[in-house]
């Protein structure tokens, strides 16, 4: 067996590298495969304030089958959900072929039969902070299935990928191209776009992955994530709110999505927002993609709001001297030299501080 030790060299070497498409997925794949052997994987990264998918990548797996498996999720019972994941002792959940005979678990077996595969083991990414991440491994049909072994063994990997899709996500602060103002996408009952705004064709356009760095699998299995989840959340107010925010590094800009189903009851159309992912749409992500602890952020919101170190001081009743702390620590984690930099960061490089006065 592979020393775990080299498959922490090979993930933290990995760590600040620039990734297009779909290697990420392919360099985890092969870091870890000796450690834990598989046929096929996908790496997703969640938005750590609102629970969505943000990006992802996949490794040898039919874009096909995550479909399938999206409407396993959100239409039907799914058992192993990132939040039934993340109740188990070891956050891995098993699909293979001494599962518990629940509607759930028989489906999901027979989504994973009817495209090649045999078993699946699912390992949520979290920490202290909140949900990072779902990393799926893949064997055929016909081979062994996953086991508690292999399950502890994941786990042991869990900080090392949460590391990684942190600084993935941290890696590219600002895309190249210029600012596009808001799009909207109309989503029909059947998941299709059935109409989009001139704007929204330029996101489109923007985010094409025959030109950047989307993996070509990506705009549809996209849109039908964030129209399933708009309407699960229509008639489940404690699912996900479909919202996310997608690292520049993924796209070449960074995007906001939020969808909105059009009916009380999610059963008719959904509206899908595309925005540039700035200011206060962009700095709950941000935070918790920078491991600001719940002081920093309130700090964080001062500063881009504007305020200079006394009046965050009045406002949250601290010391002149403890906001400074603070300040720097944020300026620390964000990897900025001063606030104009962190604005440049937030908004993009045409503002400034004085922006705000």
């Amino acid at each position: 067996m592979v020393d775990i030790d080299r498959v922490a060299r090979c993930l933290r070497a990995a760590t600040g590298e620039h990734f297009v498409r779909d290697e990420l997925a392919t360099l985890v794949s092969e870091a870890i495969g000796p450690w834990v052997p598989h046929d096929a994987l996908r790496l997703f990264g969640m938005n750590p304030v609102t629970g969505a998918v943000s990006y992802g990548f996949l490794h040898g797996i039919s874009p096909d089958l995550i479909q399938a498996q999206l409407f396993d999720s959100y239409l039907r019972d799914d058992p192993f959900s990132p939040a039934d994941v993340g109740r188990l002792r070891t956050p891995v959940g098993l699909l293979g072929g001494h599962d518990r005979e629940t509607p759930g678990h028989v489906r999901a077996r027979q989504t994973l039969a009817a495209h090649g595969a045999g078993c699946e083991a699912r390992l949520l990414l979290r920490d202290g902070q909140g949900f990072w991440g779902l990393l799926a491994l893949l064997r055929g049909a016909g081979c062994r299935n996953f086991d508690r072994d292999d399950a502890d063994r994941l786990a042991g990997i869990a900080p090392l990928l949460v590391d990684l899709l942190r600084t993935y996500a941290t890696g590219q602060p600002w895309g190249d191209g210029e600012p596009l103002p808001p799009g909207v996408v109309i989503v029909g009952p059947d998941h299709r776009v059935r109409s989009l705004t001139p704007e929204a064709r330029a996101w489109m356009q923007a985010i094409d992955p025959v030109r950047g760095r989307a993996p070509e699998w990506m705009p549809a299995v996209s849109m039908l994530e964030v129209s399933l989840a708009a309407r699960r959340h229509a008639v489940d107010p404690g699912a996900p709110r479909p919202v996310s925010v997608s690292p520049a590094a993924f796209l070449g800009r960074r995007v906001s999505v939020h969808a909105q189903p059009l009916d009380e009851y999610g059963e008719g159309d959904v509206a899908v927002v595309f925005h540039e992912a700035t200011g206060t749409l962009v700095l709950p992500t941000f935070a918790a993609w920078h491991g600001l602890t719940a002081r920093e952020r309130q700090v964080l919101q001062y500063l881009y709001s504007g305020e200079a170190p006394k009046q965050i001081a009045r406002g949250l009743d601290l010391s002149l001297h403890t906001v400074n702390t603070y300040v720097r620590a944020v300026f620390r984690k964000s990897g900025v030299s001063g606030r104009d930099e962190l604005l440049a960061v937030l908004d993009g490089p045409g503002r400034t501080a004085g922006d705000q006065a």
